[in-house]
């Protein structure tokens, strides 16, 4: 991997394939006085290793910041238009303010500053990688409160994705307030109640 130059913002979001809760997003902008070894997308990593380095990112990072896009903003918007509210919402809460904004994937979501796509970058740009970790975190965090809130679906466990176990839950209980009502299978559910 390689890291970004001073004041460039890397940014990625988690949480736009499951059924339910927010889509979160992180932008990072890393000192590259400072390097945080083992960064890397967060799908690779462990989550123990994950919280790991979220300690190291926020310790070491120039600025970051982590942002989210609610179930009924999804809905209102669509999940991509929200993950791109998220990405706009964490780049405009940094304490600094980047020279560039690089943001992995092939959308970028409208900003004051240069933004560019880069596809597959988390997986190649340690700012990216770092945001993707931040991101990742956040939502597992927010799922796990959730599933205090409405425990027999299992959301600490899949958080949130369309498995076996969470489309059995949604059949035999309906769908809940966390769940995004325009996602097919929610949206069908709901449809067959009605």
């Amino acid at each position: 991997m390689k890291g970004l130059g001073a004041l460039i913002c890397g940014v990625d979001e988690a949480g736009r394939g499951p059924l339910a809760g927010p889509v979160f997003a992180a932008a990072v902008i890393l000192d590259p006085a400072r390097p945080i070894p083992g960064l890397a997308d967060s799908k690779a990593l462990s989550a123990p290793r994950r919280e790991a380095l979220v300690a190291e990112i926020t310790l070491h990072a120039t600025a970051w910041s982590v942002a989210s896009a609610s179930v009924e903003e999804i809905d209102a918007l669509n999940i991509l238009q929200a993950s791109l509210l998220a990405m706009r919402r964490a780049v405009e809460e940094l304490a600094v303010v980047p020279a560039e904004v690089w943001v992995d994937g092939l959308h970028c979501p409208r900003l004051a500053v240069p933004v560019r796509s880069v596809v597959r970058g988390d997986a190649t740009l340690d700012g990216i990688a770092a945001a993707s970790i931040l991101a990742k975190v956040a939502r597992d965090a927010e799922m796990r409160a959730l599933h205090e809130i409405h425990p027999r679906y299992g959301f600490d466990q899949h958080k949130g994705y369309p498995t076996v176990a969470h489309l059995e839950a949604l059949r035999t209980h309906g769908a809940c307030a966390a769940h995004r009502r325009s996602f097919g299978p929610v949206r069908l559910l709901i449809a067959a109640r009605a």
